[in-house]
C-alpha cells in the first residue's frame, strides 16, 4: 500500500473522479435500502462493516452473495426496486467532507476534472447538478443503464476522444473496481476507504490510499 500523500500532482493534467462513495456520501443510504430489500424477502439484514466487505462489481455478483434468488425474480427487478428507492432518497445524502474544497483545490492547480461513474447517465447528471457541481467538470460520464456493470469502455472512449496521455491522468475512487478501471485505462489510481469498500480490501491492490478528501487537499 502506498500513502496517498506521496502523490505528486505536478505529474497530472486531469483528474477522473468516481461519484458514489467518493464525492457523494451515500454509503449508509445504500445499506439502508439493501436491508429493506433483504428483509422484505426474509433474508438477513447486514451491517455497514459487512457491506464494505462484500460490496463488489458487477452488482449482480454482490446481490448473489447477499442471498437474492434470481430463479424466483430477476436481477433487473431487484435492481430497479433498489434504484427507485435510492432516487427518492438520494437528496438526503451530503457530499463527502471537503469534497467541494478538494475540487476547487485541484482546479486552482490547473487540473481539469471529470466524473466516471457506474450510475445511469441521466440520474448522474441530475445528481451532480443538484449539488451545483456540474460546471466543475469538463465531462460527466455514466452508464446507459442502472445495473452498474463496468466503466472501462466509457473511460477508454473519454481518454481517446480528448487525446489525453493516460500517464497524465489520476483516477480517484473508493472501490477495487475503480482500481481495475484505472489499470485498464493505463492511468494512476488513488483510493479513499470511506466509501463502499473497506480499507483492508483496497490496500490489497497496491495503489495509493488517501484517508479522506481532506488529505487530498494537502497534495501539490
Amino acid at each position: 500500500m502506498k500513502n496517498g500523500l506521496t502523490l505528486n500532482l505536478q505529474k497530472y493534467k486531469h483528474i477522473i473522479w468516481d461519484w458514489n462513495g467518493t464525492l457523494l456520501d451515500d454509503v449508509e443510504l445504500c445499506v439502508s435500502i439493501i436491508n429493506t430489500l433483504l428483509v422484505k424477502r426474509k433474508l438477513s439484514a447486514i451491517s455497514l462493516e459487512y457491506y464494505r466487505e462484500i460490496f463488489s462489481f458487477p452488482i449482480i455478483q454482490y446481490y448473489e452473495r447477499l442471498g437474492f434468488n434470481f430463479s424466483s425474480e430477476s436481477f433487473e427487478t431487484i435492481g430497479t426496486e433498489f434504484i427507485l428507492d435510492y432516487e427518492k432518497k438520494r437528496a438526503q445524502c451530503a457530499l463527502m467532507a471537503d469534497a467541494t474544497k478538494t475540487l476547487q483545490h485541484f482546479a486552482n492547480l490547473g487540473l481539469t476534472q471529470s466524473i466516471l461513474s457506474a450510475s445511469k447517465q441521466d440520474y448522474l447528471l441530475d445528481a451532480v447538478g443538484g449539488y451545483g457541481l456540474d460546471s466543475v467538470f469538463m465531462e460527466i460520464n455514466g452508464l446507459d443503464n442502472h445495473y452498474a456493470s463496468s466503466k472501462v469502455d466509457i473511460g477508454l472512449d473519454f481518454v481517446a476522444r480528448n487525446n489525453f496521455d493516460p500517464t497524465t491522468i489520476l483516477l480517484i475512487g473508493d472501490t477495487i473496481h475503480d482500481a481495475d478501471v484505472a489499470k485498464a485505462l493505463g492511468v494512476d489510481c488513488c483510493l479513499i476507504p470511506n466509501g463502499h469498500q473497506s480499507k483492508k480490501r483496497l490496500a490489497m491492490y497496491g495503489v495509493s490510499i488517501a484517508s479522506n478528501l481532506t488529505e487530498m487537499c494537502l497534495l501539490r
